[in-house]
């Protein structure tokens, strides 16, 4: 890896690995996967170098490309037989994070567009345009998963 290299991850890791970070976890649940996701995001800049617009569109590229993992990751687990080593509910268990549980509950493509409408600020349309879906198909998501999280918090 070449300077360049060096600094230019630098930058995107401050810049953006705190939600990358979120959204990795949130999706997988499991720091060893959340690594190999980011690792992964990280190569994937190198190797594509992909000329941005601006500051949003690097943002939004970078979700989408450790969204896309996740799903390849979560994919690869309903096909393959997967034992999780690191239990996440002992974790989840802690007060600190009883909020994280019901989150957790929800199905991935749920979960990934409350934590970019609500934890990273993303519209609608902005959602739609990261995932490749149309904007009615976001809210109905929105929708049907703050429906779910409401039943799972009732519970």
């Amino acid at each position: 890896m070449n300077r360049k290299s060096e600094s230019e991850i630098s930058r995107v890791l401050q810049d953006y690995g705190d939600m990358l970070y979120r959204t990795a976890y949130l999706l997988l649940g499991n720091p060893h996967d959340v690594q190999d996701a980011l690792q992964e995001t990280l190569l994937r800049y190198l190797e594509k170098a992909p000329a941005f617009v601006s500051s949003d569109h690097e943002k939004a590229w970078l979700l989408r490309v450790t969204s896309n993992y996740c799903k390849d990751c979560l994919r690869f687990r309903r096909r393959h037989s997967y034992l999780d080593l690191e239990p996440l509910q002992e974790c989840l268990l802690a007060e600190e994070h009883a909020h994280v549980q019901e989150l957790y509950a929800l199905p991935a493509k749920w979960k990934t567009v409350l934590l970019l409408h609500y934890f990273e600020g993303y519209s609608v349309k902005e959602i739609g345009e990261i995932l490749g879906l149309s904007e009615s198909a976001v809210k109905k998501r929105l929708q049907r998963a703050r429906e779910a999280l409401r039943l799972e918090m009732e519970e």
